[in-house]
């Protein structure tokens, strides 16, 4: 599979050499790009001193943003599939080949789950995630034990869809909503480092917002989201599986 790894990028200048240095070593055989985020610190002034392959934009537009910009690039060069990974060092970049893998059965979105296995913590954080497995699968039909992970890995349909399409947020509302569209998604068991270095935005009390947020929105607005018209068909046909949920 000719696979892209995105990697939005906002002030990491103490991680983003670590994690892309890595992901050569891990994975040479997958493209990558660096989406530096407008990023106020030195991310970009690295990238171009080590020779990463960079897109940089002049301002700061949010992970959806950043997010769009390396579908879109995917979708420009044609990529068979496009996995969103963390600058911070959480994702671990062993995974992304059976990630790919397990697309290549048929999925249009593989997502690496901390909780396929095993039980999640009894923390407030946990919580919020149990609530939005609970709601997606309401919604749906369909079991996501670990909604809020971004380490996920998008099919050629869902790379057009994101790149075209700049109401879809990397976040479980819209894979609820792609879903709900006929998007077959899968999980497959990851562990996930502590971020490296720095701090990350999402503080405890954005934490519990974002949860409150994500489910409202699954449960009141995607109802009523563009009449969930049914996904085009993948541009070239893989081998097929019957559920929708694995």
């Amino acid at each position: 599979m000719h696979v892209l790894i995105i990697i939005p990028a906002y002030n990491e200048s103490e991680n983003i050499v670590w994690v892309v240095e890595n992901l050569r070593r891990v994975c040479p055989q997958f493209d990558y790009v660096v989406v530096n985020d407008g990023s106020s610190d030195r991310t970009a002034e690295i990238c171009r001193q080590h020779g990463y392959h960079l897109l940089s934009l002049p301002v700061n537009l949010g992970l959806a943003g950043a997010f769009q910009t390396g579908m879109r690039y995917a979708y420009m060069y044609d990529y068979d599939a496009a996995i969103q990974f963390d600058a911070d060092g959480q994702h671990q970049a062993e995974y992304i080949e059976p990630m790919a893998e397990k697309l290549s059965r048929g999925y249009d979105i593989v997502i690496g789950s901390r909780f396929l296995v095993g039980k999640k913590p009894h923390t407030a954080r946990m919580a919020g995630s149990r609530l939005l497995t609970w709601t997606i699968r309401v919604t749906t039909g369909c079991r996501i034990t670990d909604p809020t992970s971004g380490m996920r890995i998008y099919s050629r349909r869902m790379i057009r869809e994101f790149a075209t399409q700049i109401n879809h947020p990397p976040e479980p509302d819209t894979v609820s909503y792609l879903i709900k569209r006929g998007a077959k998604v899968a999980e497959i068991q990851v562990k996930m480092n502590k971020r490296r270095s720095g701090e990350s935005y999402l503080s405890f009390s954005r934490s519990i917002g974002y949860m409150a947020r994500m489910g409202i929105s699954i449960l009141l607005v995607q109802p009523f989201r563009g009449s969930a018209r049914p996904l085009k068909p993948p541009e070239r046909a893989g081998k097929k599986e019957s559920a929708v949920c694995r």
